[in-house]
Parts: C-alpha cells; structure tokens; sequence
C-alpha cells in the first residue's frame, strides 16, 4: 500500500510538472479543464496496470517466492503462522491510527464548510428560473456559486450584479461546482496528500478564467477590468464555492483576459500526457509492489520485498492462457536443484527444489542462536538471493527483526549448491528468489525451586 501511496503521489507531481511548464499560459480552458480532473485520477489508476508488453520490451529479472521454511518448532507444536502473541496482540498500527485522525479531522473541516453553505441557504430565492435559484444575502457584497445556486451580496450595485450574475452563470452551465466536490472528497481520503490541495486551487482558478472568457463576450474588457479591481471581498472561505471575489487570483484573470488566444497548434502541447503516461506505465510494469511484511496463513506464501527492477511470479500465473504471448516473467525453466535433474515436469522440480531448500535450511540453520540472543516467540526472515545465469547463488541479502538472524540466514543460503541455470528463449538467465523462513524461538522452562538448602 505504501509503494502504492508513492507512485500516486510521485505520478501526480509529474502530471502537475507537465502542466506547469508547457500548458499553464495557454488559453485553452476548457482542455486544461478537463487534464486537471482526467490526471489526478489516472495516478491513481496507472500503478494498477501492468502492461505485458512492457514487461517483455525491458530486460527484467524473474522474482520466484519461493515456500515458507518453518524452523525451531517440534513436530507436537507446529508453527501457527496467523497465532497472535501476547506482543503482538499489544502491537498498536500508528500508521492506521494517524491516518483515521488525519481522516476524521479532514471530515470535520469538510462539514463545517456545510454548515457555512447552510447559512447562505437559510435565505429565500429572490428569483428562480430554469432550476437555477438567485438568492440575495442581506447586508452583504458576497459573489459565489454553488451548483445551481448564485448568491448575491444586497449591496452590490446594479452594474455589478448584472457583470457578476454573468459570470455565475456560466460556473452553473458547466456545472464547475461538481469539479470542486470531486477534490473536496479526494481531500477527505488522501488529506495526507498536499498535490490534491494544488490541484483544486489551479482548477478553481481554470473556472474563473472560463467564466471570465464568456463574460467578456458580451461586455467591454477595460470595464470588466475595472468592475474586478473595485468591487469589495466579503465572501466567506468554501473551497467547493465558485467565489467571484477572490484576491489571490484577480491579478491573474486579469492577465490571462489580456493575453491573445493561442494558435491551434498549441494544442498539441496536450499531447504531453501521452509519454508520461509511457514512462509512468513502463515503471509500473516492470516493477513489484509486493509488501514486505504481510501476514499469512499456511500454505500462502509471505510477500518478499519490494524490488523495482523485478517482476513477481506466482503459482497463479502457471495457468496463462496458451493462445497469449508468454512474459519474459514466466522462464520456460527454472533453475534446477542437484538430485532434481531427472525429474521430466517443472511441477516435479519445484517441489524437488523446495524440499531440498527447507532440508537445508533446517539442517544448517543454528537453531540455538535464539537462545544465546534471549529471543522468544516467532521471527520471520525474508532472504533474498539470485540463482545466477552459471548457476550460482549470488547477491544474499536478508530482512530480519534482529541483525544476528538475518546474518544466520545469509549463511546459510550462501551455502546452497551451485545449480542448472534457468533457461526462457534458448538462453541462460538469472532468477530472483525469496525465502521467507519463519524461526520458532521456545520460551525458557522455569525454574524449579528446591528444597536443597533446608537439608543438613
């Protein structure tokens, strides 16, 4: 989940990098528009896909996860991979409880923007015509939209409010209220997210160049210009509300009704969503997004850790539709464990190999290195190594709770024997493996007190 959260992050700053630099000046609106409400949630959607042409175009190494290795239980007390501890039971998820408060809070603040919206409703329509209500705040300059809502200040003048009311009107045509709302509820689940907050201020801002557009169709520009420079701010901060009166973006609706048109040809500039959605979908397919950590239950299979460079093979994906192109993921042979050669179906030979992995690893392992740590309950380690294109086992690298059992670990599988290298496309390659190994550590008997002492 967290690799994920980081791709959609990391896939949205490019989008908004794009924007900045080759679309932001241009006058086409509506096109900027529509890539401000189309690119936040393709990256969210991007790091979902995973493109098997992609995969076969770059050069990436198999990643096999291979069966878990149960070590330092007795055969009276098998292993219980989901059994909870007494520390795991006392284990708090601060990640989850942050997020929930960061959650809460970004609800709080969404609510409270209704109940200001409320108060606006509270007054009648002074006009209503073709679903759209007009309503008049007493007492008031405020200028602001909300769906088919326009509320307007009693104390704007007549000039104003004709200027205003077509302003408004066009955020009500285009329906600019439902833009807003869709970032008002990405801000609720992603409040940790800042990218959304930029978003909808530059959407906002696309809006008020719109409207603007269409007002100045109709009217002077060297008078709309003035009626923005004079007219009062009185509206109350609601991020979901088209607001007219807006200090931060006046100078630059201004500037932007000053500018020419752009050229049609501008419009290719668009275009750039095309490479880096490329760049984003190569990453995407040729990268795992296992999670290092997860809890299982026998005979699932722990996740390994994240290697961008890798691609993850399953068992599921034994099953692949023989009409379709094989992945360069899925090797037309595994490398081939010593003993293992004879056996004819690569079913035979997995097994053969696990069988021979989790013997060794139970034979060579110190199972007392638990005690001689003071360790107590179940250790998980996740080794990682690669079965070279010669055969050997190469680069071992392990992830363990503590320094001395990853280093155990690493021992260990360094002492596996050299192997058949694995074969896809007539030609020796080099597989990625992980060895999830689960270490069992027996809590100490107590000690029995005797009676010694008191015999004389």
């Amino acid at each position: 989940m967290l690799h994920y959260l980081i791709q959609v992050v990391a896939f949205q700053l490019l989008f908004l990098i794009g924007f900045e630099l080759f679309l932001k000046k241009e006058t086409f609106f509506n096109y900027n528009r529509a890539y401000l409400l189309i690119t936040p949630v393709l990256a969210m959607l991007l790091p979902l896909l995973k493109i098997p042409f992609l995969q076969a175009a770059i050069p990436a190494e198999n990643f096999v996860i291979l069966p878990e290795v149960l070590i330092g239980a007795s055969s009276e007390s098998p292993v219980t991979l989901n059994s909870e501890t007494p520390e795991a039971v006392q284990t708090i998820n601060w990640w989850l409880l942050a997020y929930s408060g960061g959650f809460i809070f970004s609800l709080g603040i969404f609510f409270n923007k209704f109940r200001v919206l409320k108060q606006l409703f509270s007054h009648k329509p002074v006009r209503q015509n073709h679903g759209i209500k007009i309503v008049e705040v007493p007492q008031s300059k405020i200028a602001c939209t909300f769906y088919k809502t326009i509320f307007l200040g009693a104390e704007l003048s007549e000039k104003e409010r004709e200027q205003i009311l077509s302003h408004e009107l066009v955020h009500v045509e285009q329906n600019h209220t439902l833009d807003l709302l869709l970032f008002e509820f990405l801000k609720i689940i992603f409040w940790f997210n800042p990218l959304i907050y930029i978003y909808q201020s530059k959407i906002s801002a696309i809006h008020e160049y719109i409207a603007d557009a269409g007002v100045v169709k109709n009217v002077k520009k060297q008078d709309y210009f003035q009626q923005l420079l004079n007219s009062a701010f009185n509206t109350e901060d609601i991020s979901f509300v088209n607001q007219f009166f807006n200090h931060s973006i006046i100078k630059k609706r201004i500037v932007m009704l000053q500018k020419n048109k752009s050229r049609s040809t501008s419009k290719f500039k668009f275009l750039i969503i095309l490479p880096l959605m490329a760049v984003m979908l190569t990453y995407v397919s040729c990268s795992s997004t296992q999670a290092p950590n997860k809890e299982v239950t026998a005979p699932e299979t722990p996740q390994p850790p994240s290697t961008p460079s890798s691609v993850v093979v399953t068992e599921g994906q034994k099953n692949l539709d023989p009409s379709l192109p094989i992945p360069f993921a899925v090797v037309e042979q595994i490398p081939l464990f010593p003993g293992c050669e004879e056996l004819k179906t690569m079913e035979e030979q997995k097994e053969c190999m696990t069988r021979n992995i989790n013997m060794h690893v139970n034979k060579n392992f110190n199972v007392g290195l638990g005690k001689e740590l003071g360790l107590t309950g179940i250790h998980r380690i996740y080794v990682q190594f690669k079965v070279s294109k010669k055969g050997e086992v190469i680069e071992v690298r392990s992830r363990a709770p503590h320094p001395d059992l990853g280093a155990e670990a690493e021992r260990v599988v360094n002492d596996l024997p050299d192997m058949e290298p694995a074969i896809h496309g007539g030609k020796e390659v080099a597989v990625l493996y992980s060895l999830p190994i689960t270490f069992q550590i027996a809590e100490p008997e107590p000690k029995e007190e005797g009676n010694e002492e008191d015999k004389n």
